[in-house]
């Protein structure tokens, strides 16, 4: 989830909701409008409250819209979110954003809900000659895992802090990459999830040579 400036919304009906994985659900809703991969949509449950933002976790061939969120029991809007069903009402905005998906060689770097938008862009057939470091609590946590392992196989690593499983690195993806050598430089990477995994990942490009603007990122906090 990320929280930026309110944008006009539009009544989208709800065509599912379910939980994935402890606390994480994905949310389908119909689709009003095109979109790039990589786009975020403002999202609420009325006209009256603050919008929060949310990247787009379906590809652009699909007939729906899909959002993944993890709830906050504190929060004012996931705790809600989670209890809607199909036929339910929530207010979207257009998609926008400029974290967009290519055809280019890149390296897609997640945690957390932060894989969304790299769902979207494989979705769309834009895994194709990307790498895709992924880091999470759990093994349960690694959200459409299998769509990953079945388009990008070896190209697809994960990073679990607190367990191990089979293909499973344990520890966080930021010592793999420390301990990395000759990492590519003339192509893109695209960081998304919480702003302390985004900074240190920055700089850990950046000291290995990668040039700063090859590093695009989006944080959800």
């Amino acid at each position: 989830m990320i929280k930026r400036k309110q944008k006009e919304l539009f009544p989208v009906k709800v065509v599912s909701n379910s939980e994935i994985a402890l606390g994480f659900f994905s949310l389908e809703t119909e689709r009003k409008f095109d979109f790039v991969p990589g786009q975020v949509v403002a999202v609420a449950l009325n006209n009256h409250e603050e919008p929060r933002l949310y990247s787009i976790a379906s590809g652009n061939g699909k007939e729906y819209l899909r959002l993944l969120f993890d709830v906050n029991p504190e929060g004012l809007l996931t705790p809600r979110m989670a209890r809607l069903s199909k036929g339910d009402e929530l207010f979207m905005s257009e998609p926008f954003g400029r974290f967009l998906g290519s055809s280019d060689p890149a390296w897609w770097i997640a945690t957390g809900t932060g894989i969304a938008p790299f769902i979207s862009m494989a979705e769309s057939g834009m895994a194709i000659n990307k790498k895709l470091i992924h880091g999470a609590k759990t093994p349960g946590e690694f959200l459409f895992a299998d769509m990953f392992i079945r388009k990008m196989g070896d190209n697809y690593l994960r990073f679990a802090t607190r367990e191990s499983g089979p293909g499973i690195y344990r520890g966080r993806l930021t010592h793999w990459l420390k301990e990395a050598t000759n990492l590519p430089k003339e192509i893109k990477y695209f960081l998304c999830g919480n702003a302390n995994m985004v900074v240190e990942v920055r700089d850990i490009l950046v000291r290995k040579g990668v040039e700063i603007d090859h590093v695009i990122a989006e944080i959800y906090f």
